[in-house]
């Protein structure tokens, strides 16, 4: 556990994923920011408890967004405290089952890339505990000394956390505390502000604008979503930095061309990029099966071979 601000604390869910629990104001209430990885519900509750005191429930569970190692452990949290979930409204077809997010791009080049390929796109159904976000309150509910920001790009509804009294940011993924592109780096919490989640990046030109929302806002304690928590004034720069040169894969299917989005959800796929890996990967299979094969038959012949030598005379066996 760790303290990203005063009354903010950030729990890392297996090494990957981040969760926060942040105080009211109010004395023994909070709110819980993500749900992390599903099964995520005992560590949570156990951490609440170790903060809160036991039987310890927040106010709600605010998403950044709905991913799955956003809301992993949502409804199971959501049943067993009795409270609601609250999601921006562009969010609500996702999770609840309605629509798919626009499909991860592979294409776009990474580790990060390469494992999108074999993660679900389909999310818990929050249906009987979800509510929208109030769209004409600047603050989240139950959390009055902050103001919500809508970030999309990675997901059409993310919103991130300011709060301006001590500058404060929870980011959700619009970006990350972390290179997301290295495994090592994400598991050991090695600090780095960079571009979060590319595969899953479906406008770029929004990404870019929400980190360069936030860059302005002059952030000096920073929490995302992945990576660990970053404090002061170099953490702040980073931002800035990322924000004024931020980079655009070489290449993938959203690249030129986002996907578009509404309220019911995805309205329109830019056509996709040919993924190459699943033929390389069926053609080194291809090769390994012949080569096994050969490898067998050429075995058989020398068994068969040596079977049949002749004896020498005199010889018994």
């Amino acid at each position: 556990m760790n303290q990203v601000a005063a009354g903010v604390f950030q729990l890392r869910i297996k090494r990957f994923v981040n969760v926060y629990f942040i105080e009211t104001g109010t004395p023994d209430e909070w709110v819980l920011l993500d749900t992390g990885l599903p099964g995520s519900e005992q560590e949570i509750r156990a951490a609440a408890e170790q903060l809160f005191g036991p039987g310890a429930k927040p106010q709600c569970i605010l998403l950044t967004h709905g991913h799955l190692d956003h809301m992993g452990a949502a409804l199971a949290l959501a049943t067993a405290w009795g409270v609601p979930v609250v999601v921006h409204p562009l969010e609500m077809p996702y999770v609840t089952q309605q629509a798919l997010y626009p499909p991860s791009d592979p294409t776009v080049g990474g580790s990060l890339a390469f494992m999108s390929r074999f993660f679900p796109t389909q999310l818990p159904n929050l249906k009987d505990v979800v509510e929208a976000l109030p769209l004409g309150d600047e603050h989240p509910p139950y959390l009055a000394q902050w103001r919500w920001l809508h970030v999309p790009g990675h997901a059409p509804g993310q919103i991130a956390l300011f709060r301006e009294a001590d500058h404060t940011l929870l980011a959700g993924d619009a970006f990350a505390t972390t290179n997301h592109e290295s495994l090592p780096a994400v598991l050991l919490g090695i600090p780095k502000i960079s571009v979060a989640g590319p595969p899953f990046n479906y406008d770029w030109a929004q990404c870019r604008a929400s980190v360069q929302a936030l860059a302005a806002l002059e952030p000096r304690h920073i929490g995302c979503g992945h990576g660990p928590v970053m404090t002061g004034l170099q953490a702040m720069l980073d931002l800035q930095h990322l924000a004024n040169d931020y980079p655009l894969p070489a290449q993938g299917r959203y690249l030129h061309e986002p996907a578009r989005t509404d309220a019911s959800g995805v309205e329109h796929l830019p056509p996709p990029v040919e993924d190459k890996l699943p033929k390389q990967a069926a053609a080194i299979g291809v090769g390994l099966l012949l080569a096994g094969a050969g490898w067998l038959l050429v075995g058989g012949r020398r068994k068969k071979r040596k079977k049949a030598k002749p004896q020498r005379p005199g010889h018994y066996a």
